[in-house]
């Protein structure tokens, strides 16, 4: 392996271009080839994320002169240690933040470094959905529900709040079931039944039997960057009532529930040893990257631990049929428009 910066600014420099080509076809017609980022090494750590996103919620919320963008810090510090956050260091940010109050701008502080814009988009598909307006459900005094208008982290946790799990990094650790590969997520380890939670909003793609993952959903964000994998729900009863290829959920809803299917061709088996959510997000710059041998799955260990502080609450909404529901509801504008 060649190390320089990281392989994240070596691939950029090889894959990445900011303009269009023009290839001649055929039939000597011209044709638009579109450039795109073809690969994301993602090593933010969930440190780094914690404070980047104080700075965001804290200088909006305070209504500060100065307003943060999370993302904007996150691609500026990955330029200072060459796309390595191993490498951080907290003065870098306190720096980067008093520049920024004493009248600098992210954009004239970032013009020499060459990176930037690339890194900027890596955490923007990865993270766009995150933070930002949002109204949530909350309880009155007088036992009714209203909604409260907030900016924040609107983001959960893909486990349901008050359910215990565990979890360490096993992002490329090797699996042998049906070939030799790479592990491209994150198993979250609990008890079957377990309420599994939309990490955001977005649209059911894929919803089924997949020899691999067991019952597993794929939902895509609404911005179409991000997709969701939830893998190995509980044999029987999988899914939440309702749920089916084309719906759409909202951040915090109940999707389904924890087990151990998968690993065979036949379907409703449990032949995972541990059960466990295999959760998975996949970065998506063009559609050709869908369903090819050009996916990029990052490693989301850092991201779980960054949504630990945002879990959906919910309560069995059928006891006949044991299916759980959300306890507060949430809305957003990109919901409604």
């Amino acid at each position: 392996m060649i190390v320089l910066l990281s392989s994240i600014t070596i691939f950029y420099s090889l894959t990445y271009k900011t303009t269009n080509t023009i290839n001649v076809s055929a039939s000597g017609e011209k044709e638009e080839k579109k450039d795109f980022i073809k690969w994301v090494d993602f090593n933010v750590t969930a440190e780094v994320l914690n404070l980047t996103a104080k700075l965001d919620i804290d200088s909006h919320n305070k209504e500060e002169n100065v307003v943060y963008n999370w993302i904007e810090l996150l691609a500026y510090l990955s330029c200072k240690n060459g796309g390595n956050f191993k490498n951080f260091r907290i003065n870098d940010l306190n720096t980067l933040v008093e520049e920024l109050k004493n009248g600098q701008t992210i954009h004239n502080l970032t013009q020499s470094m060459k990176f930037y814009n690339y890194y900027y988009e890596s955490y923007l598909a990865a993270l766009g959905g995150f933070i930002g307006n949002y109204s949530i459900e909350v309880s009155n005094q007088d036992g009714t529900k209203s909604y409260q208008e907030k900016y924040g982290l609107k983001a959960f946790l893909p486990i349901a709040k008050n359910y215990a799990f565990s979890h360490y990094d096993d992002f490329g650790n090797a699996r042998s079931y049906g070939f030799k590969r790479n592990h491209l997520g994150n198993d979250l380890m609990g008890s079957i039944g377990t309420p599994i939670i939309a990490v955001e909003s977005g649209i059911v793609e894929n919803l089924g039997w997949n020899q691999y993952g067991g019952w597993r959903i794929g939902i895509r964000s609404l911005d179409s960057k991000r997709y969701y994998y939830y893998a190995h729900l509980r044999k029987d009863h999988p899914y939440a009532e309702g749920l089916e290829e084309g719906s759409i959920v909202k951040a915090g809803d109940v999707i389904g529930y924890l087990g151990m299917t998968g690993y065979s061709i036949k379907e409703n088996v449990n032949n995972i040893n541990v059960p466990h959510l295999h959760f998975g997000m996949q970065l998506i710059f063009d559609e050709s990257q869908v369903d090819s041998p050009n996916e990029i799955w990052i490693d989301v260990y850092a991201i779980i631990e960054f949504l630990k502080k945002n879990r959906s609450e919910v309560y069995m909404a059928n006891q006949e049929t044991k299916d759980y529901e959300r306890k507060f509801d949430l809305m957003e504008n990109s919901l409604t428009e």
